[in-house]
């Protein structure tokens, strides 16, 4: 029974990890060395999230999000806008309850559509491209951004 459970676990482990969809590993490595270079950290808080807050979503327990300069302007413009402009990119960091950065999540507005990314706490992107994953659940979001919306 043990070697059945041991299996079943080895399993569900190994059905977890394979649904990871990188389809874009080398882009997602040079997007995070672009926002990392950028200082990302130091960009503007998206509304609502002017401090790290409490998160159902499924990027953590705590997230703090930051905009570059296009989504600043772009919210800045005022009301009537109806999509976000090519170079948009917001950053999510996600926490932990104890504060332990947990992943980095990356969307980048290009001229084909969004680009997303995700990497756990060292940098190793887990999701890239477009993930059925990231579509599916932004595709409720204002142009895809669902933490807030469009002006």
């Amino acid at each position: 029974m043990l070697d059945v459970l041991r299996a079943s676990s080895f399993a569900l482990v190994f059905a977890l990890l394979s649904c990871r969809q990188n389809d874009d590993p080398e882009g997602a490595e040079s997007l995070l060395e672009q926002v990392q270079a950028d200082g990302y950290r130091s960009w503007a808080r998206a509304p609502g999230y002017e401090a790290r807050r409490a998160s159902s979503a499924p990027h953590s327990d705590a997230v703090e999000i930051f905009v570059n300069d296009v989504v600043s302007t772009a919210l800045a413009s005022g009301p009537g806008l109806a999509e976000w402009p090519v170079g948009s990119i917001v950053v999510k960091d996600g926490y932990t309850d104890d504060g332990e950065l947990e992943l980095v999540a990356v969307m980048e507005k290009r001229d084909a559509g969004w680009y997303w990314a995700e990497y756990d706490a060292d940098g190793t992107a887990l999701y890239s491209g477009a993930p059925s994953i990231c579509t599916d659940c932004h595709e409720s979001g204002s142009d895809f951004v669902r933490a807030f919306p469009l002006p």
